[in-house]
C-alpha cells in the first residue's frame, strides 16, 4: 500500500510539473523542446500507422465475418451497430494504446532510465534547464496527441477495412451498414471514445517517464524500469477503460 501510495504521488507531481512546465514561458515555442515534441509525434503516431492499420483491418473483418455467420449477410444494419459497441467503444481505444505501450512506453522508460545512469539529466540540471520541461513536457504532450489521432485512425481503418474486405464475398447492403452505424453512434459514444483517448494518452507517458526517472546507479535497472513500465501502463489503462465505460453508463441511464 506505502508502494501504491508512492507511486499515485509520483504521477500527480509529474502531471503538475507538466502543467507548471506547459504553461512557463518559453515552453513549446522554445526551438529545442519543439524537436523533440515533434520526434515524439513522429516516433509514437506517424511510425506506428502502418500496425494500426494492419490490425485494424484485421480487427474490422473478424468481427464481421463473425457476425454475419451469426445472422447472415443481409442484415448490415447489426454489423454496423456492433462494429460501433465493439471496435469504436472498446477494442479500438484498448488495442491503440497497448500498441503505443508496446512501442514507445518501453521506448521511453529505457532511454529516460540510460540517460540517468549516464548523469544526462544530472548535467541537464547543472546547466540550468529543466528535466521536466525538456523531457517530459514533449513526450507527454507528444504521445497524447498520437494515441487520439491513432485511435481515430483506428477506428475508421477497422469500419472501412473491414466491410470492404467482407463485402465482396457476402455482398453486405452497404446503406443498411452505414444506418446501423449512424443508429449507434450519438455524442456520447464520440465523447466516451475520446475521453478514453485522452486519459490513455497521458497517463501511458507519464508512467513510462516516472519509470524511466527513478532508475538508480545500475544498468540492470533499465530492463526492469521498461517491464515495470509496461506493467503499470496496461493495468492502468485497463483500469481507466472499465471507470470511463462505468461512469458513461451511469450517465445514460440518468
Amino acid at each position: 500500500m506505502l508502494r501504491r501510495g508512492q507511486f499515485f504521488i509520483a504521477i500527480t507531481k509529474l502531471i503538475l510539473q507538466t502543467v507548471v512546465s506547459l504553461v512557463s514561458t518559453p515552453s513549446l515555442t522554445n526551438p529545442a523542446i519543439r524537436t523533440v515534441l515533434l520526434k515524439q509525434l513522429y516516433f509514437t503516431g506517424l511510425e506506428a500507422a502502418k500496425i494500426i492499420v494492419l490490425v485494424a483491418v484485421i480487427l474490422g473483418t473478424v468481427i464481421v465475418s463473425q457476425v454475419i455467420g451469426l445472422v447472415g449477410g443481409g442484415n448490415g444494419s447489426l454489423t454496423g451497430k456492433v462494429l460501433v459497441w465493439v471496435v469504436f467503444l472498446e477494442l479500438g481505444p484498448l488495442l491503440t494504446a497497448m500498441i503505443v505501450i508496446a512501442r514507445s512506453g518501453t521506448a521511453i522508460a529505457t532511454e529516460l532510465g540510460a540517460m540517468k545512469i549516464n548523469g544526462e539529466i544530472a548535467a541537464l540540471e547543472r546547466l540550468g534547464i529543466s528535466p521536466e520541461r525538456y523531457l517530459l513536457l514533449p513526450r507527454v504532450i507528444g504521445v497524447a496527441a498520437a494515441v487520439i489521432l491513432l485511435t481515430i485512425y483506428f477506428v475508421l481503418t477497422s469500419f472501412v477495412g473491414g466491410f470492404l474486405i467482407v463485402s465482396f464475398g457476402h455482398h453486405i447492403p452497404y446503406d443498411q451498414f452505414i444506418q446501423g452505424i449512424v443508429a449507434s453512434l450519438g455524442l456520447r459514444e464520440v465523447l466516451v471514445l475520446m475521453a478514453k483517448g485522452m486519459a490513455f494518452g497521458l497517463i501511458i507517458p507519464l508512467i513510462c517517464c516516472n519509470a524511466g526517472m527513478t532508475v538508480g546507479t545500475s544498468a540492470t535497472e533499465i530492463p526492469q524500469a521498461a517491464t515495470r513500465a509496461v506493467i503499470t501502463s496496461l493495468f492502468s489503462v485497463f483500469v481507466l477503460d472499465g471507470l470511463i465505460t462505468y461512469l458513461a453508463s451511469l450517465l445514460a441511464i440518468a
